[in-house]
């Protein structure tokens, strides 16, 4: 099973769209706190004029409305801060190898499976084997020789017998021998990442010939 692009163009720019913004006049700002303060002491009645823990009390409160602002504004800060740090460390993990947790492939009777083996060393013989939930193989694929890489095969679904087998979850790994004749193994679900891309909010990255959700990734090394 081959993992999907996702996204056209479109997604990633979007419609451009013109908005309009109104400001908010439900709210007092600090601004307007101190003109309403101004205001009462310039109007205040000379014969009863306004105490000072009255006054203490409103400037109490304005110099917490402020603070209020000031640490929303840091969080703001802090938010893009981080979000950028995020960004960051996904592009650094362009060239390491992403673990997507599973080497499962499904098969639909009548339907050929196709999925990617990463090879991290040139293969120069070896076999691609489809496991069952048991862990016994049931058809063995020849791997490609040639350099190392992502290859793509395809399955028809039936066992080393000719016979079709039942529609289900199936398991592909691979056992091969590279160019200075070490044995050694691979399997799907394990691939290079080669790229990163940002869209509404989600990182993905690019593992075989498509992108999935940074989220979907268990492993990086």
């Amino acid at each position: 099973m081959a993992i999907n692009s996702v996204g056209m163009d479109s997604s990633v720019y979007g419609d451009y769209t013109t908005t309009t913004t109104t400001e908010d006049k439900s709210k007092l700002s600090s601004d307007d706190f101190m003109t309403l303060l101004l205001a009462e002491l310039q109007y205040q009645d000379p014969t009863a004029p306004t105490d000072t823990e009255s006054i203490l009390t409103q400037t109490s409160e304005l110099a917490t409305l402020d603070s209020s602002g000031s640490t929303n504004a840091a969080l703001e800060d802090l938010s893009k801060t981080l979000a950028a740090s995020s960004d960051f460390s996904a592009i650094s993990a362009i060239g390491k190898t992403a673990d997507l947790g599973s080497d499962a492939i499904t098969y639909n009777e009548g339907e050929d499976t196709s999925f990617e083996i990463y090879f991290p060393s040139d293969v120069a013989s070896g076999n691609v084997e489809i496991l069952d939930v048991d862990g016994n193989v049931v058809s063995s694929i020849p791997a490609e020789k040639g350099d190392a890489g992502v290859y793509t095969y395809t399955w028809d679904g039936k066992d080393t017998a000719g016979n079709t087998v039942d529609d289900g979850v199936y398991y592909a790994t691979a056992s091969y021998t590279d160019a200075a004749g070490e044995s050694l193994t691979t399997r799907v679900g394990t691939y290079p990442i080669e790229s990163v891309r940002f869209d509404s909010g989600t990182t993905y990255v690019k593992v075989g010939s498509g992108y999935v959700p940074l989220d979907n990734i268990t492993e990086i090394y």
